[in-house]
Parts: C-alpha cells; structure tokens; sequence
C-alpha cells in the first residue's frame, strides 16, 4: 500500500442539476435505485454526473503518481546513502507506525471538523513536505535521518487526508454509483503503483532525486485544486452530539455492526493468510531459477490483475448481495494463491496471481462501498480510520507469516497452505455470520 490512502472527496452537487447545491447532508438517501445497464468496462457514470468527483479523481489521479515516484525516490536515496537494504526495509517501518497510531486518531478528527478543510490542510502539508525534499536534494543535503522523518509526516498527512475523503464519496454520489465510483479509485491506485515508480526511476536517473521530488509536488496542485473547490462539507452529527468525535465510540459503534466488521475480518483472513509477496524473491530463485526481473513479472502480475478488475468492473453494479460478493472474492483470491503455490510454470503463474489481484480488487470494491452505505455520516470517518490501519498492518503481518511459515517449511507449503487457510477462514466466518452472505445494496444494515 501507498502511503496516502485512496481518493474520493464530497461535494455538494446535486445529480442532473450541476449549477445547485444540495442541500441534504447525504445524497444516497435520497436518490432512488435505478436500473443499472449492462456493460463490461468500467461504468463512468460518477465522472460524467458530479463535476465535484470528476475534478477529484483526476487530480488524485495524478497526485497519485507523483507520490509513488517519491516513494521510489527516497528508497533510492536512502540506499545511496547508506548502501543498506535494512535501512530501506526501515523506510516502510517508518511510514507504517504513524499510518496506523494516526489512522484512527485522523478518523476522528474527520468526524468532527469540515472534512473538506481537513483534506485541503493536510493534502497541503503532503505537498510541503514534497518540496522539502526537493530543497534538501537541490542544497546537497543527504541525510537518512531527514527522509526518514519525512516519510513520517507523510504518513501522519495521509493518516489524516484518508478517512476525510473516503467518508465524503456518499455525499457527492447516490449509492448506486458507489461501486462504479470504488471501481475508478481502484483503478488510479493500481495506475500510479504500476506507473509512478517507472517514471520515478527514469527521472532521478536522468536528473536526480531533486527533479522526482519537484515534479510530485507539482502534481499535488491537481489534487489541491478539486478540494478548494469543494464546498463546506461538516459530517451530520446527531444534535446534541460531543463537540469532539470519540474514537472509543466509533470502536463501539463498529462492535455493534456485524456485517462491517465482517468486511474487516475477510480483508484480514486474505492479507495475513494468504499474502505471498514475502516469498517471491525464494519463489523466483528455486521454483523458476531467476533473479530480480522475475519477482519483478509476479509483482506486475497482482497489480495488473488489480488494474483489469477496475477497468472490467462494469458488471459490479447489477450486483445487490455485496456480502455475498465479498465472500465469494476473498475465497477466489486465496484459491489463485493456492494454485500458485502449485505451479512450476512461470507463465501459468503469473496467470493465477493476476486472478488473485483482480479477485483482490473485487473484494475491495464492495468491501469499501458496504462501509461507505452502511455507516452513519458521522462514524464514517473513524470506520474509514479502522480501514486504514487493517490495510497499512494487514499485509506487513501477512508477510511476517509467509516468511516464517516459509523458513520452518517451504515456500510452497506456506503459499498453498495460506490460501487455503483463507478459504477455509472465510467459510467459517460465513458460518457464523450467516447474514452477511443475504446483505442487500438496496437496504444497507451495518
């Protein structure tokens, strides 16, 4: 995962009237359901309808790929620094403890200020910090302990810009949009993972990290432009609410919602289970008798999975049973990391790990819309706080696992054995949440 956290942004425009504001704090209740079209591609009506969202996926779109560039970047440097691999691997430790003490504290935060404020000011910070790299790099100033705070504050600012622009897409679109709407973020993550650290390698290659740094934060100016100008966009607290919004009460809240928890405990059974990632630089040695280039085709091969299941996600909106969708993605992904795990055959399973990522997307998709629909305006900023931390700490604990299941046996028994572990988890929680499976779009229940 990156270190900012997907796109989405509210307004307040009202469908079919571009020129008003809407005046109801939530769009998706007052929009009745329509009859969805039959498509394959990915369904662009939220792009053509809210000029709010439209502004806003395209500057995250490309803010997106200005921020895995710098990502790519300060790895670089660190190791040109240091010529340490620990002390790149302590680059990820350093964004990951903040993204997480930070995720739920930003969620509450987003649960009681203008979440459009918040969004702007850090996005802003973000953008700041960009520049400070820049100065740092064009003054020759190359120290580890700078990019290691700054990779920091980067995840405190996405922490904090996160919960605040997830929890705002139901106030631009009505719900039967939302999935097309998770579908074409999915699609900017996927885009600027899969571009951003090519372009990143090509420009500091050919003109140092300074001009990596430069160009990100010029890319933030998209991303600034569509939040500024958005209007003020409060959550919709009950009267009579605390001033400040409860972190403990947005815990409680969620411990009285099975069918959202049940999104959180299924995106944990795949990323901790059956998380391979860890293993492939073991997989590519003594399953395909390669080096580098071929854990870089299986990393490309989950991504450009996860791409084609936002670009192929049309189908998605014909879809009520979400639970159902869920349940039946998670087990698909764990099943394609199963049969990896089986294969000797290089091609074959770079197959199977494009299933998982498009399996991977999927599961995301409806996951990130049921928490959306289904959750009160004023807890959607904590839940979206909750999200953070189970994608920032779920897959580092996954590859904790593989790697240790992977060195007390073999990399394929912990590849085949995690995803099937996953399969079995998922249907024992569905089990014992038997209404998750029934889960209606249609008439939302947390």
């Amino acid at each position: 995962m990156g270190p900012l956290l997907p796109v989405g942004e509210a307004g307040g425009r009202t469908l079919g009237a571009p020129t008003g504001r809407c005046l109801s704090s939530d769009v998706t209740r007052t929009s009745a359901p329509t009859r969805p079209r039959r498509r394959l591609f990915a369904d662009l009506t939220p792009l053509r309808t809210s000029p709010d969202y439209r502004r806003l996926w395209l500057g995250g779109t490309i803010s997106w790929v200005g921020q895995a560039m710098t990502a790519l970047a300060i790895s670089l440097q660190v190791y040109d620094i240091t010529r340490s691999s620990f002390a790149v691997g302590l680059v990820g430790l350093f964004s990951l403890v903040p993204l997480i003490v930070f995720g739920l504290y930003g969620g509450a935060i987003a649960d009681t200020v203008d979440r459009r404020k918040l969004g702007l000011y850090s996005s802003l910070g973000a953008a700041g910090l960009s520049v400070a790299l820049a100065v740092a790099a064009l003054l020759g100033r190359h120290h580890v302990w700078f990019l290691y705070a700054v990779v920091a504050l980067q995840a405190v600012c996405g922490a904090l810009t996160g919960p605040a622009r997830s929890a705002m897409i139901p106030r631009l679109l009505p719900a039967e949009q939302l999935p097309a709407a998770n579908a074409l973020n999915s699609v900017t993550m996927t885009f600027g993972t899969m571009v951003g650290p090519a372009l990143g390698g090509l420009i500091v290659a050919l003109g140092g990290y300074e001009w990596a740094y430069l160009i990100d934060a010029v890319t933030f100016t998209a991303a600034l432009y569509a939040m500024w100008r958005l209007p003020s966009m409060k959550p919709d607290r009950a009267e009579g609410a605390r001033g400040r919004a409860s972190v403990v009460d947005g815990l409680r809240f969620l411990g009285t919602r099975p069918n959202i928890r049940m999104t959180f405990f299924t995106d944990m059974a795949a990323m901790v289970l059956a998380q391979p990632k860890a293993l492939f630089p073991a997989v590519a040695v003594l399953w395909y008798g390669d080096d580098a280039k071929t854990v870089g085709l299986m990393m490309a091969a989950i991504a450009a999975g996860a791409l084609l299941g936002g670009l192929f996600s049309g189908w998605q909106a014909r879809i009520r049973r979400h639970g159902l969708a869920i349940l039946l993605a998670v087990a698909g992904w764990g099943l394609a990391i199963a049969v990896f795990g089986l294969t000797r055959h290089l091609w074959l399973g770079l197959f199977f790990l494009a299933l998982a990522g498009y399996a991977d997307t999927v599961s995301m998709v409806f996951r990130t819309t049921m928490l959306q629909a289904a959750t009160p305006d004023d807890m959607r900023g904590r839940l979206q706080g909750v999200f953070i931390v189970v994608v920032a700490g779920g897959p580092r604990l996954g590859d904790f696992f593989a790697g240790t299941v992977g060195d007390l046996t073999s990399p394929a028994v912990a590849i085949t054995g995690g995803g099937l572990a996953c399969v079995l988890v998922v249907g024992l929680l569905a089990l014992r949440w038997r209404n998750f499976a029934r889960y209606d779009a249609h008439s939302p229940q947390a």
